[in-house]
């Protein structure tokens, strides 16, 4: 099974700083379950156990940067030793994901509605072809303001971090999930209306106005129909496999 989530997503595309892949445990090992999730934390993995599933698949790395020892240290170390201990296998699709075609910007351009899509910021690996971000056409134009509505109604936020309201109609779109502020250049270059993505910082939102309608809606936010990837790509390629969609909201940012 992770052949084939690879195989979707094949680990060249990952930029060089990622960690995507295996993360814990074996793959040859029959899987009773796999829960899908965008993090790894202990609530994951406890909802691993009571649902039966010995694989996490999960968009972010649990392990992104170096161990130097496993212990009860930290939330990383932890959840390594309850893996561990409970036999649970980690892998992670994380930026290999994000480039994949179809990946997970496909999956919040499907969520928009886009159509007639094309990759934002093309990339080429060996015989790997990929890249970030996607850049579509809406089914209709909208009004800037309406067009914002639908993104809280869509992604379920409770506001939307915008620069100044664009006074001509949204019609086309680039999207990139996470941290995608590295492509507003391509997105402006693409002739997009409109730049979605998880988050930005405060002076990149300068200089833009009526260029482009900027719209930062969370990280957790922007990459939370990953899952639902996953599945697919599972249910296609290894049909028989439980696949669980995680009900555990690792989400470590509040809005009060």
């Amino acid at each position: 099974m992770v052949n084939a989530l690879e195989k979707f997503a094949p680990l060249p595309l990952q930029e060089d700083y990622d960690n995507a892949g295996l993360q814990v445990g074996l793959t040859e090992t029959e899987v009773s379950g796999a829960l899908l999730c965008l993090d790894v934390t202990e609530e994951i993995l406890d909802e691993a156990l009571q649902r039966g599933c010995n694989l996490v698949v999960s968009h972010h790395p649990l392990i992104f940067r170096p161990l130097r020892c496993v212990s009860d240290r930290n939330m990383v170390q932890r959840c390594v030793t309850k893996a561990i201990l409970h036999g649970i296998t980690i892998v992670s699709m994380h930026t290999n994901a994000d480039n994949a075609i179809g990946g997970v910007n496909d999956k919040i351009a499907e969520k928009l509605g886009l159509r007639h899509l094309s990759v934002l910021a093309p990339k080429q690996v060996g015989e790997v072809a990929g890249g970030s971000g996607v850049v579509g056409e809406l089914p209709q134009p909208m009004k800037a303001e309406n067009f914002i509505s639908m993104l809280k109604e869509r992604f379920d936020v409770a506001c939307v971090q915008a620069n100044q309201l664009l006074l001509r109609p949204v019609s086309r779109v680039a999207v990139c999930g996470g941290a995608g502020a590295f492509l507003l250049g391509d997105a402006l270059n693409a002739g997009a209306d409109a730049f979605i993505t998880g988050e930005m910082h405060y002076h990149e939102f300068f200089g833009h106005e009526q260029d482009i309608q900027i719209c930062v809606i969370g990280h957790y936010q922007s990459e939370q129909f990953t899952s639902e990837l996953f599945k697919s790509i599972i249910e296609d390629r290894c049909p028989g496999v439980r696949c669980c969609l995680a009900e555990t909201y690792t989400n470590p940012i509040i809005y009060l």
